[in-house]
């Protein structure tokens, strides 16, 4: 049996427990160790502590866990380590002492581990559980070059109350947080994200009396533009397209910008952009060749101002009416909730 190595990066080091640490390091226990562990008391006993100390020598010989102490210029500073969870992946912890923090050594120790774990453990992936408060860990973990990959809603308790979690996790084969790659993937996951819809306006008849292509939906009482989410890694014009093929099987293109409307959150959603469209001008005929997803779409319509009320949703009639009040004049209007912004 291998003894537990030490690492190095400078002036930080990771090395093993031992029972000479115990006095020096519980005095170092605060608050904020024992909240964000939920630990009972602030300090554990000298009997605790010393059997957890002798705990992390069992599990390094069973190699489930590998616990370090960091240290740093010759000094206690803090605890990392790294549990086995199933073949290949591993599970991150840390904590620094109070008189040590704000130094940047919580994430130069979590990455040394990080990157041991891979070659020494042989471990393909390794991820940390941070309560999403807890917003220094949080910056620990992207620092040390783990990824934000989701939330876990009140899987956990803390103080008896149940509370969220965050995963961040890195992959044996994900570039290096040092380089542009691995920064811009790692900062990508941390970017918020905003629902955007594109829709078009699709018209028939004259252009002085021309009426509107609405959509009746299966999936909610009021009609709608013709359109959709748009998809990631897609543009709002060719997803207008992409829709209208898919929904109506119909083949447009997609003309000038008319509107950008923000929506707020509404009806569970969170809020989104949407891009509306010019699709042009039509014969009103076009619509008999229309094949309809039967899944989304129950009909369409071609419909005038005096057919909006009640059959949109209000943000929908305001947007309807605003671009006909501005038909022709060739500018894109900008709108919140429907309403144009000047």
């Amino acid at each position: 049996m291998t003894d537990q190595p030490t690492l190095r990066d400078g002036d930080l080091v990771l090395r093993p427990w031992t029972l000479d640490d115990s006095d020096a390091t519980r005095a170092l226990h605060d608050r904020e160790i024992a909240h964000w562990f939920d630990f009972p008391a602030v300090a554990p006993s000298a009997q605790e502590h010393r059997a957890w100390i002798e705990d992390t020598r069992t599990e390094w010989s069973a190699r489930t866990k590998v616990t370090f102490l960091v240290q740093w210029r010759g000094e206690p500073a803090g605890t990392v380590d790294v549990r086995v969870q199933d073949p290949g992946v591993g599970v991150l912890s840390w904590a620094v002492y109070a008189p040590y923090r704000g130094r940047g050594l919580a994430w130069r120790a979590v990455r040394l581990l990080v990157e041991w774990a891979f070659d020494a453990l042989g471990l393909e992936r390794v991820e940390a559980h941070v309560n999403p408060d807890n917003r220094p860990s949080v910056r620990t973990a992207l620092r040390a070059g783990l990824r934000r990959e989701g939330r876990l809603r009140g899987n956990a308790s803390l103080g008896g109350v149940r509370q969220d979690t965050l995963v961040l996790g890195r992959r044996r084969d994900d570039a290096h947080p040092d380089t542009r790659e691995g920064f811009t993937a790692m900062l990508d996951s941390t970017l918020p994200t905003k629902r955007a819809i594109a829709q078009g306006v699709l018209r028939a008849g004259s252009a002085g009396a021309s009426q509107v292509l609405l959509c009746e939906l299966v999936y909610k009482r009021e009609w709608d533009l013709p359109g959709g989410v748009v998809d990631p890694h897609e543009s709002p014009a060719a997803c207008v397209v992409r829709e209208v093929r898919e929904e109506l099987d119909l083949v447009v293109t997609a003309g000038p910008l008319l509107a950008v409307n923000w929506l707020p959150a509404l009806h569970g959603w969170g809020d989104a952009t949407v891009f509306v469209f010019d699709l042009g001008t039509v014969d009103a005929r076009l619509i008999e060749r229309a094949h309809l997803q039967q899944r989304e779409i129950r009909g369409v319509h071609w419909t005038g101002p005096d057919d909006w009320a009640g059959r949109v949703a209000p943000y929908n009639e305001r947007l309807l009416r605003a671009l006909e009040s501005r038909r022709g004049d060739g500018a894109t209007i900008y709108l919140e909730d429907g309403t144009p912004v000047t």
